[in-house]
């Protein structure tokens, strides 16, 4: 797939509307992690040295009430934004009409102007025709550069590009590169690995990776329905009862290619604070729950990504946020780090947090801002708000 990218447009004096992700995480209405922005900075800078009028628009978190919208304007990010670029940035807290109109027409070349929250308009979510057409109609061009965001057919990301020249931002050309090189067309030996609570969160990710993998690790709360599926008693570790028939196709269809934990760190509370011991799959006691891998099930990963020419990562091995079950995500995160030459993706949501809360964000070859998007990636999915976009 070859699709345009910004350097394909011819940019200069134009209006040009980018969808970035700046659904940042914030506290007391303080921004407590800038990262998103950061990454949209290359387009942003880039359209900026290209003599671009800038429209950004992006959704800040859910909004459902009037309480919402008060809580959830992008005015925060704009001002965050100011002090990372050299050019004029200026807000617009509505969504439609005259004062966004007037607020775009004014655009000096390189200059920038942040749209209020698209999700302030109720169309945004369900890519109302007559939305998308409108804000199609402020620009000249759009580009694309939410990967976060690109996994649903909105107004902002679908329906804008159905009326206007569109194009793939530096991000989202990342991340369909990276994904792309790693999930469609691996070197081998090609090892992934799922973690994370639910298998039903992940079941689409396992079927599609064990066609395409040459190795599928399974960690975190999931294996444990697996484990039930096996036919071992799990004590009061997660599981999810109407997904064990379906554990056990798998089970039965991947054979070897499926690796799973053989030991477990368990715990007889949710708690840093509870009682921990150390079990074989087949000696979890009838009150204690798993959660984390133990360092048999580390050694027997570690062997199994000894090689691996590609690996893609979705999902921990435990609960990382507490530190006595961390160490499985954080042996995880050191053997992939340390694999000569491998081309190595962490695919966004929990398993990118914890990466970088563990210090190993420079040491993968990519690591996700999209976790939704790179999951349905992973699923095989096509994405709309990619596959709208014009090909070279």
């Amino acid at each position: 797939m070859a699709k345009r990218t910004v350097k394909d447009l011819d940019v200069a004096g134009k209006r040009v509307i980018v969808r970035v992700d700046f659904n940042v995480p914030r506290k007391n209405g303080v921004i407590t992690n800038d990262n998103r922005i950061v990454q949209a900075l290359p387009t942003i800078n880039y359209l900026i040295e290209n003599k671009a009028k800038i429209v950004l628009m992006s959704h800040l978190g859910k909004i459902k009430t009037e309480e919402d919208k008060a809580k959830n304007s992008l005015n925060v990010v704009a001002e965050r934004l100011a002090q990372l670029v050299d050019t004029k940035v200026s807000f617009c807290p509505v969504t439609r009409g005259a004062q966004l109109e007037e607020a775009i027409a004014a655009l000096n070349e390189s200059e920038i102007v942040v749209m209020e929250n698209t999700r302030y308009e109720k169309g945004e979510s369900k890519n109302d025709e007559e939305l998308g057409k409108y804000w199609a109609s402020l620009g000249e061009l759009f580009v694309v550069d939410a990967f976060g965001s690109v996994h649903r057919a909105h107004a902002s990301t679908v329906g804008i590009p159905t009326h206007l020249e569109n194009a793939l931002g530096f991000l989202v050309e990342k991340e369909v590169i990276m994904l792309g090189k790693a999930v469609d067309t691996p070197e081998r030996p090609f090892v992934a690995i799922i973690g994370g609570a639910k298998v039903s969160d992940k079941i689409a990710v396992v079927d599609n990776l064990l066609e395409k993998a040459d190795k599928v690790i399974v960690g975190g709360g999931m294996a444990y329905t697996f484990m039930k599926a096996q036919g071992l008693e799990i004590g009061k570790s997660l599981v999810e009862e109407d997904k064990v028939g379906l554990a056990k196709e798998y089970l039965a269809k991947a054979g070897d290619k499926l690796v799973l934990p053989i030991d477990n760190i368990c715990a007889d509370a949710f708690a840093e604070t509870a009682n921990i011991v150390v079990c074989d799959n087949a000696d979890i006691p009838a009150d204690y729950m798993g959660l984390d891998i133990g360092p048999k099930s580390i050694k027997l990963f570690e062997d199994t990504l000894a090689g691996a020419k590609t690996v893609v990562w979705n999902g921990p091995m435990g609960v990382f946020e507490m530190a006595p079950f961390a160490k499985g995500t954080l042996a995880v995160c050191t053997a992939i780090s340390e694999l000569p030459g491998a081309t190595t993706v962490i695919g966004g949501g929990d398993s990118a947090a914890a990466a970088i809360q563990l210090g190993f964000a420079e040491k993968f070859s990519h690591i996700s801002t999209g976790g939704g998007a790179s999951l349905e990636y992973m699923e095989g999915k096509t994405l709309p708000g990619i596959a709208v976009i014009s090909e070279k």
